[in-house]
C-alpha cells in the first residue's frame, strides 16, 4: 500500500475511528475532507436488508433532488416530429429520431439520460445491447418513456435521478457537489432515503435500512447515525 498524502492524512486526522456521525455533522466533514482540485460529487451509500434477487425484493426508483446534483446533465429525445419544438424548449440537449438511432448503432452514446415516447420504443429495441450495459435504455419505471417529453427533460434537468438496488443489496447515489452548502447536502441526501424508505418492499423483513455512507469522490466514507436521516 502506497503512503499516504498530507492531505489524506489530514483527512484520515478529521473522521474520529468508530464514530458514527448525524447528517447534519456528516455533510459538513465531507466538505473538510476533501482536497480535490475540482468539484468533487457528494455521494451516498445506503445498504438496505433486502435480497436482490428475489424480484418482490427489488428496489428501483426516481427521486427529485431538492437542490439538484450539481453535475451538467445531456438529455437525448427522441420523439416525433410533432414533439420536437417542446423538447428543444425544456432544454434537451439533442432531439431527433431516425439520425440518432443511427448514431447510436454507430456506438455514439455521449449522453446522460435518453428519453423518448412510448410508440417509439419499437425502434429502440436492437439498441439494447449497447444502451442496456450503460444504463441509457428508456425505462417507463424511471420516467423516461413518456408521452410528456418535454415534461420528463425539465424534471431531469432540475435534478431527477433513478437509482437501483445493487446484488450486494446497496444503492449507491450522487447527492450534490462538495461545492453545496451542508444544508444543501442534508436536504438532498434526506429526499433520496425517504424516497428509499417509501419504496421498502412488502417482502423486507428485519432491518431495512442497515447502513448509511457519505462521502466525496476521493475521500473516505463517512458512517452516518440512520436515525438523524430519517427524522
Amino acid at each position: 500500500m502506497g503512503k499516504l498524502t498530507k492531505n489524506q492524512k489530514l483527512a484520515s486526522a478529521k473522521i474520529e475511528a468508530g464514530r458514527v456521525y448525524t447528517l447534519n455533522e456528516a455533510a459538513a466533514l465531507v466538505k473538510e475532507i476533501t482536497f480535490t482540485k475540482f468539484d468533487a460529487s457528494v455521494d451516498i451509500d445506503v445498504r438496505l436488508g433486502v435480497d436482490p434477487r428475489k424480484a418482490n425484493q427489488m428496489v428501483r426508483g426516481v427521486v427529485s433532488l431538492p437542490h439538484g446534483t450539481g453535475k451538467p446533465v445531456r438529455v437525448l429525445v427522441l420523439c416525433n416530429p410533432d414533439a420536437e419544438a417542446a423538447a428543444k424548449e425544456a432544454g434537451a440537449d439533442y432531439v431527433g429520431l431516425d439520425e440518432y438511432i443511427e448514431k447510436i448503432k454507430g456506438g455514439w452514446t455521449d449522453v446522460d439520460v435518453i428519453i423518448t415516447q412510448p410508440q417509439i420504443m419499437g425502434k429502440l429495441g436492437p439498441l439494447g445491447r449497447i444502451l442496456g450495459p450503460r444504463g441509457l435504455m428508456p425505462n417507463p419505471k424511471s420516467g423516461t418513456v413518456t408521452p410528456e417529453v418535454a415534461k420528463a427533460v425539465r424534471e431531469v434537468k432540475q435534478g431527477k435521478i433513478d437509482f437501483k438496488v445493487d446484488k450486494g443489496g446497496i444503492v449507491h447515489s450522487s447527492v450534490g457537489k462538495v461545492s453545496f452548502s451542508p444544508e444543501q447536502i442534508v436536504d438532498n441526501a434526506r429526499a433520496f432515503v425517504q424516497m428509499l424508505i417509501k419504496l421498502k418492499p412488502a417482502a423486507a423483513k428485519g432491518t431495512y435500512i442497515k447502513s448509511i455512507y457519505l462521502s466525496s469522490t476521493m475521500s473516505k466514507g463517512i458512517k452516518v447515525d440512520v436515525k438523524s436521516v430519517e427524522a
